[in-house]
C-alpha cells in the first residue's frame, strides 16, 4: 500500500493529446475512480500508472518513488484488465501464481500466497479448474486474485465489471469495495458507468478530452458540478438553453422567465435541472410554477419518468416516486411543473445536446 502522486502527466500521439497535464494525489488506502466517456483519457492515464504506456511528459510516484519510466514489473502494481486476460491453458491456481513465479518466489511462498488470494475472493475450491469452466463473475475474481497475490502497492482496475451482466455487476462491485476496505488497498479504477463509480469511490475524477474537469466526493460532483459537462455526466440533468436576464432570473430560448440563482453569470447560459428536484401538481410554495403537457411517460419500477413540454423550445424531465395505484399523468395531459430557484444550476455558455445525450446514455 502506498500513496500515488501524478504531476502534469501527459500522453501525446503526434499533435493529439490523449491525456493533458493530469495532476492528482491518491492517499494510502483510498479508492479513487476515473470517470468519463469513451475517449476521455482515463484508460490511458491508468496505463501510464501501470507502466504499459510511456508518458510524453510529467511524472508518477508510488510511495514517494519516481516510477515514471520504470517497466511494469518494477512498479509493484496489480492490474485487473477489462477482458481479465487469463491464460486459457492454465488452471486457476496457475493463473494466480503467475505473477509470483515471475518474481521468482519459492514454491512454498507462491502456493501460500495463491491460496490466500483465492480465499479472499471466495474461490478456494476452484484452483484446478480452467478459465473456460468458470462463469464470467468467477473469471473476474480469478483476475482479481492474481492482482492481489503479489501484494501490490497500488491496485489498478480497468473497467473490471463491463463484461458482466447488470445483476452480477452490482454484486461484484460491492465485493470489490468490501475487499478493498478490508485490505486497505490504494486503488484506482477506470469506468464510464456513473452508478458503478458512485457506489465504490471515496473520490471521483471526472475527465473529458484528456483533461480533469472536476475532482471530489459523490456529493460534491452531484450537488456542486463545476461545469455543464459534469452536471450532465454525473447524475441526470435537463438543460434549458437561454440567457441570464437579471441577477435572479434566467430566460429560456422559449421565452420562459425563471427564478434562478445565476451566480454572477451574464449573457448566454444554460440552466440544469435534476429530474427528482422537480414536482408535479399545483403548489404556491415553489419559486417556479409552469404549465406544461406530458409528451412521454416511462415506467422505471421505483420511479416514473415524465417528459413535459413547457414551450415549443423547452422540455423538462420529471421523476416521481411510484406509489402503486396512485394516478399517473398520461401522454397529452396538462400538468403544472414546479421547482425552487435553488434547484436550478446556471452555467455560462450553451452545450451540444447531442453529445450530452450520448454521454448520459453510455452503458457499461
Amino acid at each position: 500500500m502506498a500513496q500515488l502522486e501524478l504531476r502534469d502527466l501527459s500522453k501525446r500521439y503526434g499533435e493529439h493529446y490523449a491525456v493533458r497535464s493530469v495532476s492528482l494525489d491518491v492517499a494510502d488506502g483510498e479508492f479513487l475512480v476515473l470517470l468519463g466517456p469513451s475517449g476521455c483519457g482515463k484508460t490511458t492515464t491508468l496505463r501510464m500508472i501501470a507502466g504499459f504506456v510511456e508518458p510524453s511528459g510529467g511524472s508518477a510516484r508510488i510511495g514517494g518513488v519516481d516510477v515514471t519510466y520504470l517497466p511494469p514489473w518494477r512498479r509493484n502494481t496489480g492490474m485487473v484488465f477489462q477482458s481479465y486476460a487469463l491464460f486459457p491453458h492454465m488452471t486457476v491456481a496457475e493463473n494466480v501464481a503467475f505473477g509470483l513465479e515471475m518474481r521468482k518466489l519459492d514454491k512454498s511462498e507462491t502456493a501460500a500466497r495463491s491460496a490466500e488470494a483465492l480465499r479472499l475472493v471466495r474461490l478456494e475450491g476452484y484452483s484446478e479448474r480452467l478459465p473456460r469452466q468458470l462463469s464470467g463473475g468467477q473469471q473476474q475474481r480469478v483476475a482479481l486474485a492474481r492482482a492481489l497475490a503479489i501484494r501490490p502497492d497500488v491496485l489498478l482496475l480497468d473497467e473490471p465489471l463491463s463484461n458482466l451482466d447488470a445483476k452480477l455487476r452490482e454484486e461484484v462491485r460491492i465485493e470489490i469495495r468490501e475487499l478493498q476496505r478490508q485490505l486497505g488497498l490504494t486503488t484506482v479504477m477506470v469506468t464510464h458507468d456513473q452508478e458503478e463509480a458512485l457506489t465504490v469511490a471515496d473520490r471521483l475524477v471526472v475527465m473529458a478530452d484528456g483533461e480533469i474537469r472536476q475532482i471530489g466526493s459523490q456529493r460534491d460532483l452531484y450537488e456542486r458540478p463545476a461545469d455543464r459537462f459534469v452536471a450532465g455526466f454525473v447524475g441526470r440533468s435537463t438543460f434549458l438553453d437561454g440567457h441570464v436576464a437579471a441577477p435572479d432570473a434566467f430566460e429560456t430560448a422559449g421565452g420562459l422567465r425563471l427564478a434562478s440563482l445565476t451566480q454572477g453569470i451574464s449573457g448566454p447560459a444554460s440552466l440544469a435541472l435534476r429530474p427528482e428536484r422537480l414536482t408535479l401538481g399545483p403548489t404556491n410554495a415553489l419559486d417556479n410554477r409552469l404549465p406544461g403537457r406530458v409528451e412521454f411517460v416511462s415506467y422505471l419500477g421505483a420511479v416514473l419518468e415524465l417528459h413535459v413540454r413547457l414551450s415549443p423550445a423547452d422540455r423538462v424531465v420529471v421523476q416521481m416516486p411510484n406509489r402503486g395505484d396512485a394516478a399517473v399523468p398520461k401522454v397529452g395531459d396538462a400538468v403544472e411543473v414546479g421547482w425552487p430557484r435553488e434547484a436550478g444550476l446556471v452555467f455560462a455558455g450553451q452545450g451540444n445536446p447531442a453529445i450530452e445525450r450520448e454521454n448520459q446514455n453510455v452503458e457499461a
